[in-house]
């Protein structure tokens, strides 16, 4: 089996490649490194079927070529994280819409199996818990950029569903739940990384708002193999599958769990959302998947426990900071000592 991951070197695509060598599959990844890290994928050089290739999904030609070489697409490429869209909100269409487009009508020629990654951010601010993949999406309106990117998400679902329908492409869609494990960075402005971040050094863990918002945090171990699960299935087809763990916790409550698993002496701050994103910010109270579908089609339900998903998270992080520090004293010293006046 052939498999190609566009965004393969993001946090998600990256544990995906290795799950799906894992299964005996050779995998072929494409990232513009944009928001991805080459050092998520570098360990796998050494691995006969990896092949990867630093470029954009908008090169048609040749996704096209890469598509050809495949039995299934995974596509992950798009614009990530709440800071990212809300900053950037013209590459964040681009990047979801046109992407989309390009891979699905590459996929479409010879009726390759596609896997859509989609996103909870489409359901918007249904309250309606919880959420069900047949539930009506509610979305704020035009005139606030945080909705375009779950406007392009769902354009991402209707696309892939229309090939499916009108050209018969295998095509599956999977909303992905606030995933979060090793690998992933806060840089955008993602929640568990930079609480624990800012627990490890002991610096103040900001939480935007009161903190009352809830949501529930799947590991990236689970989804992924969701994922894999999916695209072994042909009962997923033309489906829409929530991908996430259903056990809420309060990001108040997120905070005081990664200071306790971490040991930290940091005090948890709370912030105003229009200090952070701007004025006229709005976000969503709750945020959980119902799970049913999921279980119903491919015999999976996530189960990781969040504190084992904290303490990989810390681990991954303090090792970093380890590495970081040996470099720093290397570099030091390297460097000649002056001789004496």
């Amino acid at each position: 089996m052939n498999v190609l991951i566009t965004g393969g070197a993001g946090f998600i695509g990256s544990h995906l490649a290795e799950r799906c060598l894992g299964e005996g599959w050779s995998v072929s990844v494409i990232d513009d490194l944009s928001t991805g890290s080459f050092e998520n994928i570098a360990h796998l050089k050494r691995v006969p079927r990896f092949e990867y290739t630093i470029d954009t999904v908008f090169n048609a030609p040749l996704v096209a070529e890469l598509v050809d070489c495949c039995d299934i697409v995974f596509h992950l490429a798009a614009a990530v994280g709440v800071r990212l869209i809300v900053e950037s909100p013209v590459r964040t269409i681009e990047t979801n819409v046109h992407g989309t487009e390009v891979v699905l009508r590459a996929a479409a020629r010879k009726r390759k199996r596609v896997i859509v990654a989609s996103t909870s951010e489409v359901y918007g601010k249904s309250s309606k818990v919880p959420f069900s993949e047949e539930d009506d999406l509610v979305t704020g309106p035009t005139s606030k950029g945080r909705w375009s990117y779950a406007c392009s998400k769902a354009l991402d679902e209707f696309l892939g569903l229309a090939y499916y329908n009108e050209k018969s492409v295998p095509v599956t869609v999977t909303r992905l739940f606030n995933t979060v494990g090793p690998r992933q960075t806060g840089r955008y402005g993602m929640v568990l990384p930079t609480f624990v971040r800012q627990a490890l050094r002991n610096e103040p863990m900001t939480v935007h708002g009161d903190g009352r918002q809830s949501r529930c945090f799947g590991y990236v171990l689970d989804a992924v193999e969701a994922l894999v699960r999916v695209a072994k299935s042909s009962r997923t087809v033309g489906e829409i599958v929530n991908i996430g763990n259903d056990r809420e916790i309060s990001i108040a409550d997120l905070a005081k769990l990664v200071r306790a698993r971490v040991h930290s002496r940091s005090e948890i701050v709370n912030v105003p959302y229009e200090q952070v994103y701007g004025p006229g910010f709005e976000d969503m109270f709750r945020r959980v998947p119902s799970l049913v579908k999921l279980e119903r089609l491919i015999g999976y339900r996530p189960i990781t426990p969040l504190a084992a998903v904290v303490d990989a998270v810390a681990s991954e992080m303090h090792s970093h900071a380890f590495v970081d520090s040996l470099d720093q004293l290397s570099e030091q010293l390297a460097e000649p000592v002056p001789e004496p006046a």
